[in-house]
């Protein structure tokens, strides 16, 4: 395992970090206290091919590795959580399933759009009354002729409002229990779909965060992703996926509250000296250095198994777990470092531990990687292969373009 970076790798990480400092980080904090996005956010990064870095070029993406999505993720959540978890739900949720487990047609009709930044892309599996535990959820899809008649809501939808598309989990079966589950590629135009927005979040207010309620809607057989039953399959893949950008953005906040208690520190002073000098501020900021090179490891070595086309369910659950955990701890401690400042919004950091707390939530409670990592441990839970497993990275492939134009 090399973990050095490439030329690419430097490059993209520098291009997002310009793009944060020159276009995000001057007004994010006005957006948050609007508790709004950004109009110009998604256009933006479809513009500079973010939403669309991972995916091969024949589908409209740029064509580079998964540890460039990483970097990329890490370089947005420094900015803002509100800009990563468009990355997480667009690409980690939904474009990586349908590079995984979609037909060549659906990858053309659907991927291409979302990979050059024409069409936005959410996931939908929370509801209401479901969450960690997925097969308890109440919407449902029968089967009519040619179509499906899906029924249901969901909520704590990223981009629901904002999405084109929508990966829609439905009960096709209530009987079966994980294998009664199956997953709908929704579009916004069809009839019976609406949506609205949340408001009055703890955190991550500069994000679009909504439901998506489902009224008896059609949808054609050809846009179900994965065979019937294969739902939860198909959602637990995507969880491995999303949660390495999690992961990845949640390193980029602990190296936010790193950064910024570092400045901070330099130029604060009492008892004639920078706070910089004192012992137990000087622990504060080793502590986060350390929770930020554990995350940054763990993370690393999580792509790199994405990139050989290796499973990685454990080592993401793990990385997702540290590093989102740690995000909170930094953010506590650059609060304390900031003093009465850190209390204000007149700095980043009291927004840094308000976008935190989400990190521990979506995606797989801490609590429950704390539980798939004692399985894993006891040799309870074991990993069993998939009918399609994400692809490696080729470069070859993922560079080629197509030889045929996108329909």
């Amino acid at each position: 395992m090399d973990f050095s970076l490439t030329e690419e790798h430097i490059q993209v990480r520098q291009m997002v970090r310009d793009f944060c400092a020159k276009e995000v980080n001057p007004t994010i904090g006005e957006w948050d206290r609007k508790q709004a996005m950004n109009p110009d956010t998604l256009p933006r990064m479809a513009e500079l091919g973010i939403l669309g870095v991972c995916i091969p070029v024949r589908y409209g993406g740029q064509g580079f590795d998964y540890i460039t999505l990483g970097l990329v993720c890490e370089e947005l959540e420094r900015a803002d959580t509100s800009l990563r978890v468009i990355m997480s739900v667009h690409m980690g949720l939904n474009s990586m399933a349908l590079l995984q487990w979609g037909t060549e047609e659906q990858k053309q009709r659907f991927l291409t759009p979302q990979a050059t930044g024409e069409k936005y892309a959410a996931f939908c599996l929370t509801e209401p009354g479901a969450g960690s535990d997925v097969v308890s959820m109440a919407s449902t899809a029968r089967k009519d002729g040619s179509d499906y008649i899906l029924n249901g809501e969901k909520m704590w939808i990223s981009l629901a409002t904002k999405a084109h598309h929508f990966l829609v989990f439905a009960k096709t079966d209530t009987d079966a229990a994980h294998n009664g589950i199956s997953a709908f590629i929704v579009t916004r135009d069809m009839a019976g779909v609406t949506t609205g927005d949340i408001h009055g979040k703890l955190g991550v207010r500069a994000g679009s965060t909504g439901w998506v309620a489902m009224q008896d809607v059609r949808v054609p057989a050809e846009n179900r992703l994965g065979e019937e039953g294969e739902g939860f399959k198909i959602a637990m893949s995507c969880l491995d996926n999303g949660r390495f950008t999690v992961a990845t953005g949640a390193t980029g906040l602990i190296r936010a509250c790193l950064e910024d208690s570092i400045k901070y520190a330099l130029e604060r002073e009492t008892f004639g000296r920078p706070i910089a000098q004192h012992q137990l501020v000087k622990q504060k900021i080793a502590f986060m250095q350390q929770w930020y090179d554990a995350a940054y490891l763990l993370c690393a070595r999580a792509g790199w198994m994405k990139n050989e086309g290796v499973r990685n369910t454990r080592e993401t659950s793990v990385a997702k777990w540290y590093a989102t955990d740690h995000s909170v701890q930094a953010a506590l401690e650059a609060i304390q470092v900031h003093g009465a400042y850190g209390f204000s919004d007149e700095y980043s950091v009291e927004r840094y531990l308000r976008n935190s707390k989400g990190g521990v939530i979506y995606e797989g409670t801490s609590e429950i990687h704390q539980l798939m990592q004692a399985d894993y441990a006891f040799g309870f839970r074991e990993d069993r292969p998939l009918r399609r497993e994400l692809p490696a990275y080729d470069p070859a492939f993922w560079q080629e373009e197509a030889t045929e134009p996108a329909r």
